[in-house]
């Protein structure tokens, strides 16, 4: 199947039949078709196509043909023996071939005997086998199905589209400081070189011995107890030890709780790992705090552990003491482990000071994540860490898995391990950027204020990290879907967003905007969001 061919003739139908992206949404929804909105787009960009019963679905729900939806030879009716094309006009039909079995054997053209004649230029044909035997095809898993993660998803594919034709485009979609200006301090980059002829070979799974003491040091000064240099565990950014965590901790059907707006890798993680994430609210009318009557709600005997994310992403919110507190005491009162990423501890505004999770919780099991990628402004070295705490005896048989998988994956980056002394010792520079005048601080101070003077957003001011996550008022601009308004964001202004679902976030009424860029920038970006909402209507 030729996925251009495809995705052409998917937009064709849709646009025959007058049908947007959110209409398969509510006739999945409608028939029990495991379909998300990611899903759809990527058919659409042309990124991937589907696994046979979606395409089933697909062409049941525009009325075509299963094999011209395919990229067949046959004709776009359904049912239709000529080349004929069917009237636009005509009615859908949502109830025709409602499961995949009737499809299957209501529509001719999915039989092996109608399949066409594969084209001459083709080596083999993409429905049979040289041997005549139909062509085995080959799909993602299944296990992707629940899997989420737009922060690189089909509106940053057609981005790259656009930037390929060569059109420019402002990305505020990704935490990735290097291209804004950030420079990774003089120091590492000199002690990283002159270091290189000796991290040729690998270091212990774990680490290096100079990596994990500066970091159980670090981790002493955050008050995290009980820590030895066993619990230290380096990894290539925090995302790899994320997905190693889940997958030591996880059996199908267990639950883990995660805050809504989150991370989406942390709800990727959980899936892949086979459990079942539940989101927790965060409450925008109390600082995106968590809302721990929801939390409390959502634990069952299925709940393993409670994921923290502090400072968070995307809302930039900084939980204060008490906060963590409750949680600590949901977590004690239901035996909970806990997960606190704390990837933007050193990016904290206001002269406030950012608590870890773990401090707190002494007799409880806590595995704390942080690494260099954003205070050191170096995402592409991937330094991440991950820090056991507490009361690790009952955790012994998890801990035992967590050490099978890191002796799997041999080590992490060994250069970049060894730059972590250095790094996390002496002048952090990162302290010039968040205060009074740096540019973190008075680029977060100028994007609250000028989004909060647009008609219909209101933000709150984040008080850590480099995000903030406003709100759109849907009614005054009719969103229902939220991905699509970031599309028409990115070709109408060149402008490259993340939409509040790929957070996980229950409604389209938020995005992301990464305000990295200098205030210059900034300025112009705004300026043409507020042109946009002045017309906008979806």
């Amino acid at each position: 199947m030729s996925t251009a061919t495809f995705a052409s003739r998917l937009n064709q139908a849709m646009a025959l039949r007058h049908m947007k992206q959110v209409d398969f949404i509510h006739a999945a929804s409608t028939r029990g078709v495991k379909l998300g909105k990611s899903h759809i787009s990527q058919y659409v960009s042309g990124k991937t196509t589907p696994r046979p019963d979606i395409m089933r679905f697909l062409a049941a729900t525009l009325n075509v043909s299963e094999d011209w939806l395919a990229a067949g030879n046959g004709p776009m009716e359904r049912g239709s023996s000529s080349g004929s094309q069917p009237d636009s006009r005509r009615s859908l039909d949502l109830t025709a071939d409602a499961s995949p079995a009737s499809s299957s054997s209501s529509s001719p053209s999915s039989s092996a005997s109608s399949s066409p004649m594969p084209d001459s230029s083709s080596p083999v044909s993409a429905s049979s086998s040289p041997k005549g035997h139909p062509m085995r095809r080959f799909t993602k898993s299944t296990k992707l199905d629940n899997v989420l993660y737009d922060v690189r998803g089909p509106v940053v594919d057609e981005a790259a589209r656009m930037e390929a034709t060569g059109t420019h485009v402002l990305k505020l979609n990704i935490g990735n400081p290097a291209p804004f200006g950030f420079r990774t301090p003089d120091e590492v980059i000199y002690d990283m070189a002159h270091q290189l002829p000796e991290c040729e070979g690998y270091s212990a799974s774990k680490g290096l011995f100079s990596a994990r003491k500066a970091i159980m040091q670090y981790a002493q000064l955050k008050n995290l107890p009980n820590v030895s240099i066993d619990d230290i565990y380096t990894g290539n950014g925090v995302s790899e030890l994320i997905n190693l965590s889940m997958s030591a901790l996880l059996d199908n059907g267990d639950e883990v709780l995660i805050p809504s707006p989150d991370y989406p890798l942390w709800t990727a993680c959980v899936n892949l790992a086979g459990g079942t994430a539940v989101h927790y609210l965060c409450d925008e009318q109390s600082e995106w705090y968590p809302d721990i009557d929801d939390m409390r709600s959502k634990i069952t005997d299925k709940t393993k552990a409670i994921v923290v994310i502090n400072p968070n992403n995307p809302t930039g919110a900084l939980y204060p003491k008490e906060v963590l507190q409750q949680i600590v005491d949901l977590a004690r009162e239901h035996q909970l482990m806990i997960f606190s990423d704390e990837i933007y501890d050193r990016l904290v505004m206001d002269g406030l000071q950012h608590v870890s999770i773990a401090s707190l919780a002494p007799d409880l099991f806590c595995v704390t994540f942080s690494g260099l990628s954003k205070s050191h402004m170096i995402a592409g070295y991937r330094v991440g860490w991950m820090v056991l705490s507490g009361n690790k005896n009952v955790a012994r048989d998890y801990i035992e898995g967590l050490n099978m998988l890191t002796n799997m994956r041999i080590c992490s980056n060994v250069p970049a391990q060894s730059i972590v002394q250095t790094a996390l010792g002496g002048h952090q520079s990162v302290n010039d950027y968040i205060v009074p005048g740096g540019r973190i601080y008075e680029q977060r101070d100028y994007i609250y204020n000028a989004l909060n003077s647009i008609p219909g957003v209101t933000a709150v001011k984040p008080k850590a990290a480099f995000y903030i996550f406003p709100k759109l008022d849907v009614k005054k601009f009719n969103i229902s879907d939220d991905e699509q308004f970031a599309l028409d964001l990115l070709h109408d202004e060149r402008i490259l967003i993340t939409r509040g679902g790929g957070f996980n976030w229950h409604e389209p009424d938020h995005f992301r905007i990464v305000y990295l860029p200098r205030i210059e920038v900034l300025k112009d970006a705004t300026a043409k969001l507020t042109d946009f909402l002045s017309y906008y209507r979806q």
